[in-house]
C-alpha cells in the first residue's frame, strides 16, 4: 500500500475497468467485511465440475487421461457454469496523478484492448516487439532511453484475458523528467499506430518469436502451462501447431489494422505516482 509501483498498478487497472471486476481492489476494509459464509458461498458457487478446465501432460494415454479427469470431476460438486459479468465499457482517455515522497516518477500508459482469442492477437503480439517488447531493439527503449535517456527500462505489452485485457506502456524516470518522457513514448506510440513497423523490423520481429517460440515447451510445466491457457480461453486445439504459422502470416499492413482498432491514442489512460 505504499509502495509506488503497486500504488500505480492499482489506480491504472481502477481507471481502465472502473465498473467491472477487472478494476476492483482488494482493502483492508474490504477484506475485513468477509465473513466464513462468504468464503463458503464463494467456493460452492464456483469451484464444480462444470466449471472446471482439467490439463494433463505427461507419460500417459488419452484414455488414461481421460479416466483421472473423470475421476477428479466426480469428486466434485456438478454445479452450474459461472455467468461472465457484463463486458467493460472502455473509458475514455483520462490522467491521473498521484502524489508520493519517491525520487523515481512511476508511468502506466494504456486502454482495454483484447481479449483472449481474438483473430487481431498475432498482428498485435508482433507488432509489439518493435514497439515495446523486443528489449533494446525496441522502439520504445531507443527513444526513450538510448536518445533521452529518460529511463532506465521502457517497454510495453499486451495482456488478453477472458474480456478485453489491457495494453499497456510502462516506464520508471526522475519525477522531473516524467512530463517529458511520457511525451516521447506517446509521440512513439502515434507514430508506431500510423505507420507500423518497416519490413526489416517486421523480419526481425518474426525471426525472434519464432525462434524463441520453443523455450516455452521445453519443459512439462511449460507444456502443461501451455495447454491449461488452450482450455481455459476456448482456444483451438491446433493452437500450439500453428502458433509459429500465425506469426509468419503477419504483414505490415495486418499490423497497423490491428493497432488502429484497439490502440486509440484518444483514449489512452495515464497514471503517474511521484512525478512533478
Amino acid at each position: 500500500m505504499t509502495r509506488p509501483d503497486s500504488i500505480a498498478g492499482k489506480a491504472f487497472w481502477r481507471a481502465m475497468y472502473p465498473n467491472h471486476p477487472y478494476g476492483q481492489q482488494a482493502t483492508p476494509e474490504s477484506v475485513a467485511t468477509l465473513s466464513r459464509d462468504d468464503l463458503a458461498g464463494f467456493y460452492a458457487r464456483y469451484y464444480n465440475a462444470t466449471n472446471a478446465s482439467i490439463t494433463l501432460v505427461g507419460d500417459i494415454s488419452r484414455a488414461e487421461a481421460e479416466s483421472i479427469a473423470e475421476a477428479i470431476a466426480l469428486g466434485l460438486p456438478k454445479g452450474v457454469a459461472a455467468s461472465l459479468p457484463v463486458p467493460p465499457v472502455a473509458p475514455k482517455g483520462s490522467l491521473t496523478q498521484l502524489p508520493h515522497p519517491a525520487s523515481q516518477a512511476h508511468v502506466y500508459i494504456g486502454l482495454p484492448a483484447i481479449e483472449r482469442g481474438h483473430a487481431d492477437y498475432f498482428p498485435l503480439l508482433v507488432g509489439n516487439y518493435t514497439l515495446g517488447g523486443g528489449g533494446f531493439v525496441s522502439r520504445l527503449m531507443k527513444e526513450v532511453r538510448d536518445k533521452r535517456g529518460y529511463a532506465y527500462s521502457v517497454y510495453s505489452y499486451f495482456a488478453p484475458l477472458k474480456q478485453s485485457g489491457p495494453f499497456q506502456i510502462g516506464l520508471q524516470t526522475k519525477r522531473s523528467q516524467a512530463n517529458d518522457a511520457i511525451k516521447v513514448a506517446r509521440q512513439v506510440l502515434d507514430d508506431f499506430v500510423t505507420d507500423g513497423p518497416s519490413e526489416e523490423e517486421l523480419t526481425a520481429a518474426k525471426a525472434n518469436l519464432t525462434g524463441s517460440f520453443p523455450l516455452r515447451l521445453d519443459s512439462n510445466k511449460k507444456l502443461l502451462d501451455n495447454t491449461a491457457a488452450i482450455g481455459f480461453y476456448g482456444l483451438p486445439l491446433d493452437y500450439l501447431d500453428q502458433y509459429q504459422a500465425n506469426i509468419q502470416a503477419v504483414t505490415v499492413d495486418a499490423i497497423k489494422q490491428a493497432f488502429s482498432r484497439h490502440v486509440r491514442p484518444a483514449d489512452l489512460i495515464t497514471v503517474t505516482v511521484a512525478a512533478d
